[in-house]
């Protein structure tokens, strides 16, 4: 191509050797150095005057050199007269970074677009960003093209009955990913998701409580109190069974409000309290039970003898002194207890037995410890102890004198259940700004999650990929945990054959690669050379995988340069 000029950076040699290979023409000759301090020296050896320049630079293991390096270089082929300025960043660096997930967290990837913008580039060239959206950061042109056609011709080519395969995502932030790539080949697809399970230990919230028999009124552990106060009760009801008086069903806030209608301040005050004495706390669900059905039978729910923590020490817990003020309240219990009224708007259709039995199918559960399934039988991990906190102290400990090895009462550990700080028990939910849950939960803090071998997560796996391969596909491979994750869960629990794990840019960060590759169920792994990989690396396993991006790179800067259209890249071919 005349009047272009193809510089490369110092990360990836290879691939621009291979563009340009392509394209017919010579790498443009820089002298690349770095002073004795570590500072970064760039000096273009030839004319680059009103000539259109394409700087190829991917990130790699010295990401921020070589960041660095390709500011340098933008900046000096503007002060050399270049007519355009492109950066071909087959990897864009600080991708993951695109989000603030903190109040004093930084969006780097938006830095990094300003800096290149202050830097002089007129376009850019990338595959596959982390986040679409990174795109509106640019002052400039972004063509952000995509690697699925390269992994869609490899699938075609090398899994057999590949029209059987299930696409899967391994979290749900990929969905929209993996739907692409599914509604392309017309294949089903899946998610693998992963939760954190609730902790054993117990924070101090009692609000909005239940207190069962094991505490009484004044809040030592005495069965005695509340089972005087339930016998008193009976008798007083059993009386007036006795004497003939039917106990109907009152409602009591129209009757305080018409009585306040009718009292003065003072006066109102006292007949309120004294019509207040007809709440059911002392009159247990039981008891109710048994006014309206005259049955002699105790549920066996504990529900059923408990009283509420916000009339202990009130006047609603003392009984009426005439049985003709018995009435009932109609009082909601714990979640799960209540039955849903059912759904009369006649907007929905009951659903067959066998709608229900084929979304039961498709929807599996399991265990994951330390990062792998385990049997549903299996221990937790032995360090998770249950505790009981105190006056909102959320270590787990009882006082600033308790062990973390005394065992705790047996009363204590049964006297509680919580119906409205259910969440609190487990580690709080870690939003980010603006109250949306992707920008919170990080890869990074996932993977950490699932090495953590005092951590129990539970995995669901939504689609049917019984006797299926399966196709797990992400953008990057970093970190091996939710990929060894996700590959476990297909074949121990939703029964698939084999594992293909897809992406784009291969990191490989630390013992990844080789996790991988320990791990039975994953058959191959699939990535491109977007992100260099070491020759070292890739001798470390036979199931990696490495296509080729230059073809897709140099087709980019030719349509560049000539002002050709580049939707052909998006589409898949044969």
């Amino acid at each position: 191509m005349r009047q272009t000029c193809i510089f490369s950076g110092s990360s990836h040699p290879q691939l621009v050797e291979a563009i340009c290979d392509r394209l017919g023409a010579k790498p443009a000759k820089v002298d690349l150095k770095k002073f004795a301090n570590g500072e970064t020296s760039v000096e273009i050896k030839e004319s680059i005057r009103d000539k259109d320049v394409f700087i190829v630079q991917s990130g790699s293991s010295q990401i921020n050199d070589n960041v660095m390096e390709l500011l340098i270089m933008i900046a000096a082929c503007r002060g050399g007269s270049a007519r355009l300025i492109t950066a071909v960043m087959p990897y864009f660096p600080y991708s993951r970074q695109s989000k603030r997930k903190t109040h004093r967290g930084a969006i780097t990837a938006r830095m990094l677009a300003n800096l290149m913008n202050v830097a002089g580039v007129n376009h850019v060239i990338t595959i596959d960003l982390h986040a679409s959206q990174m795109q509106g950061f640019f002052k400039c042109p972004v063509d952000n093209l995509v690697a699925e056609p390269l992994l869609a011709k490899w699938l075609k080519a090398n899994i057999p009955e590949w029209w059987e395969a299930v696409v899967v995502s391994k979290n749900p932030g990929g969905t929209k990913r993996v739907t692409s790539l599914a509604d392309a080949l017309k294949l089903s697809f899946g998610i693998v998701t992963t939760d954190r399970r609730r902790p054993h230990n117990m924070v101090s919230s009692m609000y909005n409580s239940a207190i069962f028999e094991s505490m009484g009124t004044d809040g030592v552990h005495d069965r005695r109190g509340l089972a005087q106060d339930a016998e008193d009760a009976e008798v007083r009801i059993l009386g007036a069974e006795r004497e003939g008086i039917t106990p109907i069903e009152q409602d009591f806030a129209h009757r305080r409000i018409s009585s306040r209608m009718n009292m003065d301040h003072t006066d109102g005050n006292q007949g309120r309290a004294n019509r207040s004495r007809a709440a059911t706390a002392a009159i247990t669900p039981a008891l109710r039970t048994r006014l309206t059905s005259g049955a002699n039978d105790t549920p066996s729910s504990p529900l059923s003898r408990s009283t509420r923590l916000d009339s202990i020490g009130t006047e609603d817990g003392v009984l009426p002194e005439t049985s003709a003020e018995l009435g009932l309240h109609r009082f909601k219990t714990a979640p799960g207890i209540e039955r849903p009224p059912p759904d009369e708007d006649g907007y929905e259709e009951p659903e067959g037995e066998d709608d229900a039995d084929e979304r039961a199918r498709d929807v599996i559960t399991g265990r994951l410890i330390h990062g792998h399934i385990v049997d549903d039988d299996a221990a937790s991990p032995s360090n998770i102890s249950v505790r009981s906190g105190s006056n909102g102290n959320h270590n787990g400990q009882r006082g600033s004198g308790a062990s973390d090895d005394e065992p705790l009462p047996e009363a204590m550990m049964q006297s509680f259940m919580s119906t409205a700080s259910a969440h609190s028990r487990m580690a709080p939910p870690q939003y980010g700004l603006g109250g949306t849950g992707d920008a919170t939960a990080s890869d990074e803090e996932e993977e950490e999650a699932l090495k953590d071998p005092d951590v129990e997560s539970t995995v669901t796996l939504v689609g049917n990929v019984r006797d299926k391969p399966v196709l797990i596909v992400d953008d990057m491979i970093d970190k091996a945990g939710s990929w060894i994750a996700a590959a476990e869960t297909v074949v121990k629990r939703g029964g698939a054959t084999k594992v293909y794990c897809m992406a784009t840019h291969g990191l490989f960060g630390g013992d990844c690669l080789q996790e991988m590759d320990d791990c039975d169920e994953i058959g191959a792994i699939v990535v491109t050379d977007a992100f260099p990989i070491p020759d070292e690396k890739r001798r470390l396993t036979n199931k990696l995988v490495v296509l080729d991006v230059s073809g897709l790179l140099s087709e980019a800067i030719r349509r560049n340069h000539h002002g050709e259209s580049i939707s052909q890249l998006y589409q898949h071919f044969n």
